[in-house]
C-alpha cells in the first residue's frame, strides 16, 4: 500500500484564515484514501507538532505532498519554521554529500529519502498571466522555475524527486473554490493514472 503524507502549509494569520489550502488539503486526503486506497497521514502546521514525529513521517512515506500559500514571494513563515525543526536532526539527510578530499564537487548529494516523490501545489493572489505574458511581473517565468527554485532544491538535497504539481492563481480576487476543486481532482487523476509521473525540474 503506497502511503503519502499530505503537509498543509496555509497559515492562519492576519486575514489569512486557511480556509482555500485547507480545502485542498482535505481534498487530497480524501482522493488519495478512497479513491486510491492509499495509507494517508496529514500535519497542519497551524497545529501543535512534535518535530520528531514529524521527522519520521518523511521517512515513512512513499509521496509527500505540500499545500501552501505564497506570500511576499516565499513559503509562510510557519512552514519554513517546520521545516526548520524537522530536518535539523538530519534523519533525511547524512550530511551535505561532499569529502573533505574534493570539497568543491557533489554538494546536496547528501539525501536519504531517495525513491521518494514530492508534489508542491501553490495559492496565489497573482493571476497566471503574471507569469505568462510579455512585460508582466514575473517576466514569462514561471513558477517552478522562479519562485519556487529553492523550494524545489531543498527536496532535491533530500534526494526526493518531483511531480507535476499545480498552481491556483487569483484566488483572492477571483475566488472560485468550486471550480478549483474539480481543476484540481483532474490534476491527481492524471498525475495517479500511470504509475510514475516524475518530471524533471
Amino acid at each position: 500500500m503506497k502511503k503519502v503524507f499530505i503537509i498543509n502549509g496555509g497559515q492562519t494569520f492576519g486575514n489569512s484564515k486557511g480556509e482555500f489550502n485547507k480545502t485542498m488539503v482535505e481534498l487530497a486526503a480524501t482522493y488519495f484514501a478512497e479513491e486510491k486506497g492509499y495509507e494517508v497521514k496529514v500535519t497542519d502546521i497551524n497545529q501543535a507538532y512534535n518535530a520528531a514525529a514529524e521527522t519520521k513521517k518523511f521517512i515513512w512515506a512513499d509521496i509527500i505532498v505540500y499545500h501552501l500559500p505564497i506570500w511576499w514571494f516565499q513559503v509562510p513563515h510557519k512552514l519554513k519554521e517546520y521545516f526548520d525543526y524537522v530536518f535539523k536532526n538530519g534523519q533525511v539527510y547524512n550530511n551535505d554529500g561532499r569529502s573533505s578530499n574534493n570539497p568543491a564537487i557533489n554538494y546536496g548529494t547528501g539525501g536519504l529519502l531517495k525513491g521518494r516523490t514530492y508534489m508542491v501545489n501553490t495559492s496565489w493572489n497573482a493571476p497566471n498571466e503574471a507569469f505568462t505574458l510579455p512585460g508582466e511581473f514575473f517576466n514569462e517565468t514561471s513558477v517552478d522555475k522562479g519562485v519556487l527554485f529553492g523550494f524545489h532544491r531543498m527536496n532535491a538535497f533530500l534526494d526526493m524527486e518531483p511531480l507535476p504539481g499545480i498552481h491556483f492563481y487569483d484566488v483572492v480576487k477571483n475566488n472560485n473554490v468550486e471550480g478549483e476543486k474539480v481543476k484540481y481532482k483532474a490534476h491527481l487523476d492524471a498525475v495517479f493514472a500511470t504509475k510514475d509521473k516524475r518530471i524533471a525540474l
